[in-house]
C-alpha cells in the first residue's frame, strides 16, 4: 500500500507541474520554465549544451538548516554526473517556517513560489531545494519529493526524528541519501527523462530502479531506507542508472 501511495504521489506531482509558468514566482525574471514535470530538464542539467554551470538555492525553515557534510556529498555526487565545467554553487538562506505541521504538494509549491530567488539565466541553470519543518501530508514516512523539473523538498522534521540519535543512522548519511535520490529524479531517473539504456525500472514502485542496492531504489525516499543504511554506506547509482545519465549528456 505504501509503495502504491508513493508511486501515485510522484505521478500526480509530475502531472500537476506540466501546465504552469514562471508568473507563479514572486521574483521570477527568467524565460526558463521552472514548473514543468520532473525530469523535463534532465538534459539541461546533465549536459553542457546550453548550461555550463549550476546554482543551487537551498531554502530552509528555522531549526532545519542543511547538514554541511551532506551538502558536500551532494556536490560530489553532482560533480561526477554533470558536465558543468564552470562549476556548481550552493547558496543557503533561512525562510519563515510553515504554520502547518503537514504539507501537501500544493503547499510546497506555494512556498517555493513565494520564496525562490534563483532562476536559470544565461549559461547557468538553477535548482531549488526546500527544507521544511513538517511532514508530507501524502505519506508521513516520506523523507523527500521531487515535484518540478528543478525543484525538490526534504521533510526536515522526519529526517531529524529518524537520524542522529542512539541506535539511529547518522544525519549526514540519511540526508545525503535523500538529497542525491531526489536530485536523481531531476536528472531523469528512472525513465523520467533520461531514457533507459537497459530495462531496469521497478514498475511496481514508480520511477525507481529495480536494484535494491542502487541509490534510485524506491526505499531511498521513505523511512524504509533506514534499515539499508544503518550499518552501510550512502547508496550509489548502479551501472544501469549511470548508463542512462551518460546517454543523456552526463559524464
Amino acid at each position: 500500500m505504501m509503495r502504491t501511495i508513493i508511486s501515485l504521489a510522484l505521478v500526480c506531482l509530475a502531472v500537476a507541474s506540466c501546465n504552469r509558468d514562471n508568473n507563479e514566482f514572486s521574483n521570477g525574471t527568467s524565460d526558463y520554465n521552472h514548473t514543468r514535470a520532473v525530469g523535463a530538464s534532465s538534459n539541461d542539467l546533465l549536459s553542457s549544451n546550453r548550461y555550463n554551470s549550476l546554482r543551487i538555492e537551498i531554502q530552509y525553515m528555522p531549526g532545519y538548516a542543511p547538514n554541511a557534510q551532506a551538502l558536500e556529498h551532494l556536490k560530489n555526487f553532482l560533480s561526477t554526473s554533470l558536465r558543468k565545467d564552470n562549476g556548481i554553487t550552493i547558496i543557503q538562506r533561512e525562510i519563515p517556517g510553515a504554520s502547518s505541521s503537514s504539507l501537501s504538494a500544493d503547499d510546497i509549491r506555494q512556498i517555493e513560489n513565494t520564496n525562490r530567488t534563483l532562476f536559470t539565466n544565461g549559461s547557468t541553470i538553477a535548482i531549488n531545494i526546500l527544507y521544511t519543518n513538517g511532514q508530507y501530508s501524502g505519506n508521513a514516512n516520506t523523507l523527500g519529493i521531487a515535484y518540478r523539473n528543478t525543484s525538490v523538498a526534504l521533510f526536515g522534521k522526519v529526517i531529524r526524528d529518524n537520524s542522529g540519535g542512539l541506535g539511529q543512522t547518522s544525519r549526514t548519511k540519511l540526508e545525503a541519501t535523500i538529497l542525491e535520490h531526489e536530485l536523481g529524479h531531476l536528472l531523469g531517473l528512472v525513465d523520467l527523462g533520461s531514457p533507459m539504456q537497459t530495462q531496469h525500472k521497478d514498475s511496481a514502485n514508480g520511477n525507481h530502479c529495480n536494484d535494491k542496492n542502487c541509490l534510485m531504489y524506491y526505499a531511498s525516499e521513505t523511512t524504509d531506507i533506514l534499515g539499508f543504511i544503518l550499518t552501510g554506506n550512502i547508496p550509489q547509482l548502479d551501472s544501469n542508472c549511470k548508463a542512462d545519465l551518460k546517454a543523456n549528456g552526463g559524464k
